[in-house]
């Protein structure tokens, strides 16, 4: 039997959210480039080519969320959820080109200096754009972890980053005009580079891990045998466990050693009590539970809890 889905209500809140970014992305792309634009700063130039990326990145999320809640067919009976890694993975490098681009501009602007045009104006209009990522990464990153979204959590993280970076650009170009200093312009733009460059491997590293099957963390994985141990009255032992993550969902399996004598009936309620259990606590669960007979067993029996081996 295929599983279903998760609930429709959130399913239109994680879209609602990758449509909203990608207008939110234009709407700051327009505000960045502008103040370059206004200023000539190579520094605002690169914060501008970052949003770039926020725009293409935004609009892979989106298509990434369509296709992850996509219900299990024929060809996918596991179901769509690592599609989200992919674009978490398409914007891991689309960060790192765009760091290469405005390494390749600042060599520009090394060799010819220039004086910023109209520097408060641009850096005002270009505070108002991080002030706007600040709010919608914030939105973007508590939304994402709650849903257990990939592409929600890497867009609202790197756009997070973004706003570290211009807030780093705006304090240095600041301290550029004051001083005088018109090195300082195409330095920031090397930092921001370099800063983008880290976030990018972040953002691939964790996206390849998820494709790679990662185990739920520690702390999770004591919540599951907590969880199992509680409800399985009537079993002698549990052994094997494992677990992996695949987008928002969490894949479980396990061996469940019963009397070799039980009837089917009744091994198949104690998995039913384990699996209602699973479900109740841990949003979008898949468990799979393999009853074994008692000669099975991994532990010597004697003890009034269903231990684990």
């Amino acid at each position: 039997m295929i599983a279903a889905g998760i609930p429709g209500e959130r399913k239109r809140r994680i879209a609602t959210l990758a449509v909203w970014s990608i207008v939110v992305a234009f709407v700051v792309l327009g505000f960045k480039a502008a103040a370059w634009w206004i200023t000539g700063s190579v520094a605002l130039y690169s914060d501008a080519l970052e949003s770039t990326v926020n725009v293409i990145a935004a609009f892979a999320a989106y298509w990434a969320i369509q296709v992850s809640h996509k219900p299990a067919d024929d060809d996918h009976p596991f179901g769509h959820h690592k599609a989200e890694y992919f674009s978490a993975v398409l914007e891991g490098v689309l960060i790192v080109v765009a760091a290469l681009l405005i390494l390749t501009e600042v060599w520009r602007s090394w060799q010819n200096a220039a004086p910023l045009e109209q520097p408060w104006k641009g850096l005002a209009v270009n505070g108002v754009a991080t002030v706007i990522n600040a709010v919608w990464a914030g939105i973007l990153i508590r939304a994402g972890r709650s849903d257990k979204s990939p592409a929600l959590v890497a867009d609202g993280q790197h756009i997070m980053t973004d706003v570290v970076t211009s807030v780093g650009v705006f304090v240095g170009l600041v301290g550029a005009v004051l001083t005088g200093w018109r090195i300082l312009d195409p330095a920031l733009a090397v930092i921001v580079a370099l800063n983008i460059l880290w976030q990018g491997w972040h953002v691939i590293g964790s996206s390849l891990n998820g494709l790679m099957d990662r185990a739920v963390d520690i702390q999770e994985n004591i919540r599951i045998r907590d969880i199992i141990s509680a409800n399985s009255k009537g079993a002698i032992e549990v052994h094997d466990l494992k677990t992996r993550i695949a987008g928002r969902a969490t894949f479980i399996e396990f061996h469940l050693i019963v009397d070799g004598d039980m009837p089917v009936r009744e091994s198949h309620l104690i998995c039913d009590r384990i699996e209602d259990a699973l479900k109740a606590e841990i949003p979008s669960v898949r468990v799979v539970i393999h009853v074994e007979p008692d000669d099975e067993a991994k532990l010597p029996r004697g003890t009034t809890a269903v231990p684990f081996a």
